[in-house]
């Protein structure tokens, strides 16, 4: 099961990081190289500890479909959540955030497990778990950006 950790500097504070990833929007910007939309769910606003949200995106050059909830949340320092629907065979994606001098520290965790057992695995080894990290890190980036405009 490929396992993702990723952490970013970001120069704002804690609170600015935290809401930055639970709003819905602001996910949708900075993941507009998938063309990624909320379609179901919550589709505005920020999210909260409970909802879930059904995610529409280009990967591959296919469209698809994935629903996530939000399973634990404790502001403005960590929020979990995990695949209720969608291609993975699960995962969860932890966001921690840790004040550290005049920023914060945001540590992104992804775990996830491809389908197709054996097929699945060798997917991951040949480009599946590169193209998530780049996915998780260049989302990282984008809301450090706009975090850091902010404040």
């Amino acid at each position: 099961m490929p396992l993702i950790r990723h952490d970013t500097y970001i120069e704002a504070p804690i609170n600015v990081c935290f809401d930055l990833v639970r709003d819905v929007e602001i996910h949708t910007k900075t993941t507009s190289k998938t063309k990624e939309k909320a379609v179901g769910g919550v589709t505005k606003g920020l999210l909260k500890e409970g909802d879930t949200v059904t995610w529409e995106a280009i990967h591959f050059g296919i469209k698809q479909r994935l629903t996530a909830k939000v399973v634990e949340m404790e502001i403005p320092h960590k929020l979990t959540d995990v695949m209720v629907k969608g291609a993975f065979r699960s995962f969860t994606h932890t966001h921690a955030f840790l004040e550290h001098g005049q920023g914060t520290i945001m540590k992104d965790t992804f775990e996830y497990r491809s389908p197709f057992g054996v097929i699945g695995k060798v997917v991951d080894r040949l480009f599946l778990e590169k193209y998530m990290q780049r996915f998780i890190i260049d989302r990282a980036n984008e809301l450090k950006k706009l975090a850091e405009e902010i404040s």
